[in-house]
């Protein structure tokens, strides 16, 4: 049980997986400590003086549990697209290219599908001779 257990750990994609992972919430941290040190201030510099933030009080002037803190809301959107953009480029783009290099394709284009006639599934390559849903004899090349 626990060479299993210590054969699922070192195989490759569970490390890939693993080291992707670390470096994601590495550069979450590092995107979150810029939006709160460069755009909230930014940000909150369109309030004003006297103001908490950028957004609308609903309550007594000053009370930060009745206010709307629209500035907040804009840094996480930006913090988000920032955070995907480094995801995409520093680690989707690289691992494309390496598994390219080795000959395999990832995030690539789905291949052709057909739909089946007896349960209507979708997603059915369009070389299978079976459906994978409910067994049904498939005809070849049909859609």
């Amino acid at each position: 049980m626990i060479t299993g257990f210590k054969n699922f750990l070192m195989r490759g994609d569970v490390v890939v997986i693993a080291v992707g992972l670390m470096v994601a919430l590495a550069f979450s941290t590092l995107i979150k400590a810029f939006t709160d040190a460069i755009i909230n201030p930014i940000l909150n510099r369109f309030q004003g003086s006297g103001g908490i933030g950028l957004g609308i009080q609903l309550g007594d002037k000053g009370n930060a549990k009745t206010f709307l803190d629209i500035g907040t809301l804009i840094s996480a959107a930006i913090y988000f697209i920032v955070f995907m953009l480094v995801l995409y480029f520093f680690i989707v783009l690289p691992y494309k290219s390496i598994m390219a290099r080795r000959g395999e394709t990832v995030f690539g284009e789905p291949g052709p599908v057909k739909t089946c006639p007896a349960c209507l599934s979708d997603d059915l390559p369009r070389a299978a001779s079976k459906c994978r849903y409910c067994g049904t004899d498939q005809l070849a090349g049909a859609s």
